[in-house]
């Protein structure tokens, strides 16, 4: 049996640490110090304090001591175990964060964790640990497109303002193709999804045809009036916009944010809408198709339905496509559009300012 290692404790202290354990908001590493200090100060044997509070003989020893030398302050607290990594010198990281956002390898398009360790001099875990407390990510890339269009600012403020603030005894709907939607069967059934590991599916695939989604979005009231067809030729969008004719009452205008693809300016539809004006069409800006706020009900259809369904025909993926619809409409929700004009405009004049600066 080990030798009892007894402490000495103030009444002052004996009083606090008694009230430590019987406190709800001391954390539970502070009662067991508490604990440590006072079954010490009674002289029991170790191994008795070992198995009652379920610690280690170092455990005990270093409360003991730590209270011995520096007082009840020392419970509160542990000290912080110094780093385990030397610092580096900070001209090292300097060059680690310039060569990052200003430079490349000689021989590829972004940094590694490998390529900079080699190009600086450090570890890779060094630079890791750089890139991760500045948040730089050299492996990711992100798309984007800033529209030219010399009438930006028009379209723009015509199309959030019917998100925004719509007109009175009217209808707003988003409206878009979303083309060559493939019926993919994939060539072997995928395995199911199970406790620890991921369902599976085949890369490779057998295509049975494509169809196209014709989507108009009330905008704000969430449904969807949609339509499959073959192409996605004037004839085809002429024939939507009969339908969204049929299907809107007669008494109210209808109002469609459309893209500018040819398709939507073709001489028959103009004609048509000339036959029709209470159809009016508002054209998002070039190269701003994140302007239509259908293209959110694409994606939504596109990683909730298509992508990962497994369709043997066309008329399957149809059916696919109208069954969403149809438990969307049930139940819909619109999107909301938040952004105001000014601050939209804001951000891509600084974008444009940015990159001029980089030609």
């Amino acid at each position: 049996m080990r030798t009892p290692m007894k402490v000495e404790v103030s009444e002052a202290d004996r009083r606090l640490l008694e009230k430590w354990i019987k406190s709800r908001s001391i954390p539970d590493k502070q009662k067991q110090r508490a604990k440590i200090v006072l079954l010490s100060s009674e002289g029991r044997p170790t191994s008795e304090l070992m198995r009652k509070l379920k610690v280690s003989n170092p455990t005990l020893n270093l409360w003991r001591r730590r209270y011995q030398e520096e007082g009840i302050e020392a419970l509160v607290k542990g000290r912080s175990r110094p780093s385990g990594f030397t610092s580096l010198p900070q001209e090292k990281v300097q060059e680690v964060l310039s060569l990052t956002v200003t430079g490349k390898p000689a021989n590829a398009t972004h940094w590694s964790c490998r390529s900079m360790a080699e190009q600086v001099g450090i570890s890779k875990s060094a630079v890791n640990r750089i890139w991760q407390a500045h948040k730089l990510k050299p492996h990711q890339v992100k798309g984007f497109k800033v529209s030219n269009d010399k009438h930006f600012e028009k379209k723009l403020r015509d199309v959030v303002g019917l998100y925004l603030d719509p007109p009175e005894k009217a209808i707003v709907f988003s409206v878009d193709e979303k083309s060559q939607i493939q019926a993919l069967d994939r060539t072997q059934p995928g395995l199911p999804l199970k406790r620890g590991k991921a369902g599976t599916m085949t890369h490779d695939y057998k295509r049975h045809g494509t169809t196209t989604l014709f989507a108009a979005l009330n905008v704000h009231e969430g449904t969807v009036i949609g339509e499959c067809l073959p192409k996605h030729r004037n004839d085809e969008f002429l024939s939507f916009l009969k339908r969204l004719d049929r299907e809107t009452e007669k008494a109210l205008d209808v109002h469609l944010i459309v893209d500018n693809y040819a398709t939507h300016k073709h001489p028959n539809v103009k004609a048509w809408l000339e036959k029709h004006p209470r159809f009016h069409m508002h054209f998002t800006p070039t190269s701003a198709s994140w302007v239509n706020l259908v293209e959110r009900f694409f994606r939504d259809i596109t990683e909730e339905r298509i992508r990962r369904g497994v369709f043997r025909s066309v008329p399957e993926l149809k059916e696919a496509i109208m069954d969403y619809l149809a438990h969307r409409n049930a139940n819909p929700k619109p999107y909301k559009w938040t952004a105001r004009p000014d601050e939209i405009l804001a951000k891509v004049a600084k974008a444009k300012d940015m990159l001029g600066t980089l030609h």
